[in-house]
């Protein structure tokens, strides 16, 4: 596989190369086991994330992603190194300046903010698994309390706030300011019984918005996960009319 890494941030960064370039770009923001060194990434090595990365890339996508200070939560400083990824890229690499974004799981958070700090720059949004409110996750988080307060920690870490202030925080946390001129779609891969609940809650949160934003929701099963690098393709590929 071309791809070229960097560090950005003392974080490193990875750009993966087509066979064909279309001269569109796919930024990755990845969930809580996501990482990018030197060598490799974890959609390099997971198998079911290579697939999607390989479908993607024989459809012409260059894909740039970044370790983003591993479990990240959607705090400021990795959108705003998300934000610093996208100009080294646009300014390095021969692409379209509207790009799309890929997010799972905690990416969707920085996902969601970053569509706003890049305004006008975002073609689409597609989100697998995604936690879109930090308050709706920890309320799941509830029923085991040792994952509770390990996900409290994490999100403290993440924000430079001890435990007590992560939670005051989250309890204050309004709604995602959801960029409405951004099409979004979300699939469920429901492999058990934590992603139902996690696609009942998302599902509940996005029901509660108005005015609705322009989301579309998907399940699927583990057995059709397979499909989901061209149903990607193909999402992001309806907005590539207009350059």
């Amino acid at each position: 596989m071309d791809y070229r890494s960097f560090q950005l941030g003392n974080q490193w960064s990875t750009i993966y190369y087509p066979i064909k370039p279309s001269g569109f770009g796919v930024l990755i923001l990845g969930d809580d086991r996501h990482f990018v060194n030197e060598e490799t990434s974890f959609w390099n090595q997971n198998t079911g994330k290579r697939e999607i990365l390989s479908t993607l890339r024989e459809a012409g996508y260059t894909l740039f992603t970044s370790n983003l200070y591993g479990k990240h939560w959607g705090s400021e400083r990795a959108v705003l190194l998300a934000a610093m990824l996208y100009e080294i890229v646009m300014k390095n690499e021969i692409l379209n300046t509207k790009i799309h974004i890929l997010a799972e799981g905690m990416g969707a958070l920085a996902a969601l903010k970053l569509s706003k700090e890049l305004k006008g720059k975002i073609r689409s949004i597609v989100l697998i698994n995604p936690i879109l409110s930090l308050d709706y996750h920890i309320e799941l988080e509830k029923e085991q309390k040792f994952f509770y307060k390990k996900v409290l920690g994490e999100i403290g870490e993440a924000y430079g706030v001890d435990r007590l202030t992560a939670e005051r925080m989250i309890r204050e946390e309004g709604p995602p300011d959801i960029d409405r001129g951004v099409p979004i779609r979300i699939f469920h891969i429901l492999t058990g019984g934590r992603t139902y609940k996690n696609a009942r809650a998302c599902k509940n949160f996005l029901s509660g918005l108005q005015p609705k934003p322009p989301i579309t929701e998907s399940y699927m099963l583990p057995e059709k996960a397979g499909q989901l690098g061209m149903e990607i393709s193909r999402f992001m590929s309806r907005y590539e009319k207009v350059l």
